[in-house]
């Protein structure tokens, strides 16, 4: 099965500073331990939030002005990133999900840089990251459906479902990642001043985690506005 994926047009034109990494893997599953690279990532994350709390870092603060920019209130609807990292400064810790899930939000948290990972079985041809229309379907982790109004950012495929809702802000039910999920898409973006850098490292360390828990081979890009297409 062939998967793309991509930002529209109005989406780079609209947000140029954007810094996307693709990555995708076949052959995951639940059966390892992430809880020594868990406690890793979450060191860095606490150091981070000693000195500055989530809303203070740049990472966080320039999608904080994506959101106001899309006519989000921006303490109301938070990217993803910034959700962990508030519970985590919270709670000190977080909860425990899949092993993929598990690492990916460790990472998310240590970068400050959303990361979202959809079943790639799911997916009906591509994923788009681009406005809605008003008639795409979003499942909620509870069942239930909802459709984004027109404009809003949503990840969309060739069947008008919706993987995301609010860019950054909330994924899908419909593409969670379960025990059954073999093959995975995830996606890290970033609009601060040095995503390119931070977002280059996110990648990279990721598919070294990866490598060494799973027996993949991760595929992974960093898109561009000249290069905006991602194919698994």
């Amino acid at each position: 099965m062939t998967v793309r994926f991509q930002h529209s047009s109005d989406i780079w034109r609209d947000f140029p500073e954007l810094v996307p990494a693709v990555i995708s893997v076949r052959g995951v599953s639940a059966g390892v331990s992430v809880e020594d690279r868990i406690a890793t990532f979450g060191e860095l994350a606490a150091k981070r939030l000693a000195t500055a709390s989530e809303g203070e870092l740049p990472e966080i603060q320039a999608w904080r002005r994506a959101f106001s920019k899309m006519g989000l209130k921006p303490t109301q609807y938070r990217c993803a990133s910034e959700s962990l990292l508030r519970r985590f400064r919270k709670e000190g810790s977080l909860p425990r999900l899949h092993p993929l899930i598990d690492l990916c939000n460790a990472v998310s948290i240590a970068y400050a840089i959303p990361v979202a990972v959809f079943d790639t079985s799911k997916i009906a041809e591509y994923v788009e990251v681009r406005r809605a229309a008003g008639d795409e379907t979003y499942v909620t982790f509870s069942g239930e459906r909802e459709h984004p109004p027109a404009g809003e950012v949503i990840f969309a495929d060739a069947e008008r479902m919706a993987h995301a809702r609010r860019w950054t802000n909330r994924q899908s039910g419909y593409s969670a990642i379960r025990d059954t999920t073999a093959d995975v898409l995830i996606v890290a973006e970033a609009l601060h001043e040095t995503a390119q850098s931070d977002v280059e490292s996110l990648m990279v360390t990721l598919i070294d985690e990866l490598a060494a828990l799973w027996p993949v081979t991760p595929r992974a890009a960093i898109l561009s506005s000249s290069a905006p297409e991602f194919t698994v």
